[in-house]
């Protein structure tokens, strides 16, 4: 399979971003592991790696400081349409994000900003119908199966 161009799809602001700078690590049917360097870096974010889960409806980032240490699990939920289409893929983020600290500690962050963005008419009822879907799929898999089992494909990559 082709490495796909990647593309960030956000409702608020409206834009898409070319992630040209993405490297694919790895991919398969249902899975694609990025490395990156933060696009807007900050003191303590340097880079990270990304898994997109594109049959669930989410991504799950590391964000790393500099020495590749772990700021956090940020997961993003997005709506990936049709998957793969003319050699490109658009994650479209649904707003909703969960966030997971080393010590374990889940947040759920940014559900005003999905009201908001319905409320406006910025999103459908079929996306946000979507996002709660997904958001609650990821929740039940953190629950099953832990953060560590849903890492697993980054850190392949992010451990060297």
């Amino acid at each position: 399979m082709d490495h796909p161009i990647l593309y960030r799809k956000r409702i608020i602001p409206a834009e898409c971003v070319l992630l040209k700078d993405d490297r694919i690590l790895f991919l398969d049917d249902s899975v694609i592991v990025t490395g990156w360097q933060a696009l807007h870096p900050k003191p303590d974010l340097a880079c990270g790696f990304s898994c997109y889960y594109l049959d669930e409806g989410f991504k799950i980032s590391k964000f790393c400081r500099e020495d590749k240490s772990l700021i956090h699990w940020y997961c993003d939920i997005v709506d990936f349409g049709d998957g793969i289409r003319d050699g490109k893929l658009i994650a479209t983020d649904l707003l909703a994000d969960v966030i997971i600290s080393p010590d374990g500690a889940v947040r759920i962050v940014d559900l005003d900003e999905l009201e908001d963005a319905f409320n406006r008419g910025l999103i459908n009822s079929l996306q946000f119908e979507t996002c709660l879907s997904h958001l609650a799929h990821l929740l039940m898999r953190l629950r099953t199966d832990g953060i560590d089992r849903l890492t697993e494909p980054i850190g392949r990559f992010s451990d060297q």
